[in-house]
């Protein structure tokens, strides 16, 4: 089949503090569409059935009627999706990366790319994808899930005290792109961290610190793509870091010892089949100073903007933007 016979839906946008990324991504996924010949529908699910009129309208700044996770249901079961042959996942965060928007599609047997809803929905769990990862032999740091409804923290000072140690990352469970996170040198930054955390959501982790290298694996289908090491500008790759033009040096293939890149590249497929991902993802890591990988978490939908990492793995390996996208729409097609 011809591309220009396939008609892709854009899910863009959403309801997530991630709101704002997901339309980076989409623009960039937008321009390789139209270079790659498709049709295209664009779709804002947190509009439900009020969509723009506009495509400039669709990434604005400002939004043109009010943005509400109860509005994606509208949205799929609206005639939006009628001519729809794939659908195109570019959200991120809560309602885009956790199962729930892949659950209403599969419900109206609509293909899109991405994982399905159970690899999805772990991967957006960090504490159920650490344990997961690290019952199939990845390696990860130790960690505490704190639930809001039951935290004290003086309780908490007493566990911590027992099993990590200072320097400490305070983060929400269900959030990316490094929203809501924080690396605390001791109880009084902890405590401010948490409460930053619990802002994002009503479960966090607090994870032992990993001093050394940050790095990141791809993956589309089961290629696994050279090793990528991020060298941000501030103390850690934050959002500002992750997001601004200039705030962080990429070295790809990473210039590790060849055995320290392919532990790395092993350990990422692993994690990736461990929590039954597809079609693409990226799996990130810390190394310690003495090149030790400490999986961080997995994401079954990288960002595909013009800073975003995956695409960058992937011109490494070959692999233009546009190659990327089409692969990623193929797959996901052959995957019926």
């Amino acid at each position: 089949m011809l591309n220009s016979e396939i008609t892709v839906g854009l899910l863009l946008g959403g309801a997530s503090p991630e709101r704002a990324v997901s339309k980076h991504s989409a623009q960039g996924v937008l321009k390789a569409l139209r270079s790659l010949d498709y049709n295209i529908v664009l779709i804002d699910p947190a509009y439900g059935k009020n969509q723009p009129q506009t495509e400039s309208e669709y990434f604005a700044e400002c939004d043109s009627s009010p943005i509400l996770s109860s509005n994606y249901i509208d949205a799929i079961n609206s005639n939006y999706f009628e001519d729809v042959d794939v659908v195109f996942n570019a959200l991120h965060g809560s309602w885009g990366e956790d199962g729930k928007v892949q659950s209403l599609l599969e419900f109206k047997k609509i293909p899109y790319t991405g994982s399905g809803i159970l690899a999805s929905a772990a991967s957006m769990d960090k504490h159920i994808t650490k344990s997961i990862i690290k019952q199939s032999g990845v390696s990860t740091a130790d960690w505490l899930f704190v639930e809001k409804s039951s935290f004290i923290f003086e309780q908490l000072k007493d566990t911590i005290s027992k099993k990590l140690k200072f320097p400490v990352v305070v983060k929400p469970n269900d959030q990316g792109s490094a929203i809501g996170l924080s690396i605390c040198k001791d109880y009084i930054e902890l405590e401010d961290g948490i409460s930053l955390a619990f802002q994002f959501s009503k479960n966090i982790l607090i994870e032992q610190y990993i001093g050394g290298y940050e790095v990141t694996v791809g993956i589309i289908g089961n290629q696994v793509l050279p090793v990528l090491e991020i060298k941000p500008k501030h103390s850690y790759y934050d959002y500002e870091c992750k997001y601004t033009d200039g705030m962080s040096e990429y070295e790809v293939p990473a210039k590790f010892p060849k055995e320290v890149s392919e532990l790395l590249q092993s350990q990422s497929l692993l994690a990736y089949n461990s929590v039954g991902c597809q079609n693409y993802g990226r799996i990130d890591f810390r190394l310690d100073k003495d090149y030790n990988p400490y999986c961080l978490e997995i994401n079954t939908l990288p960002g595909l903007t013009s800073t975003s990492l995956l695409p960058k793995s992937a011109k490494a390996a070959g692999i233009s933007f546009e190659e990327l996208i089409d692969r990623i729409i193929k797959t996901s097609l052959n995957d019926l």
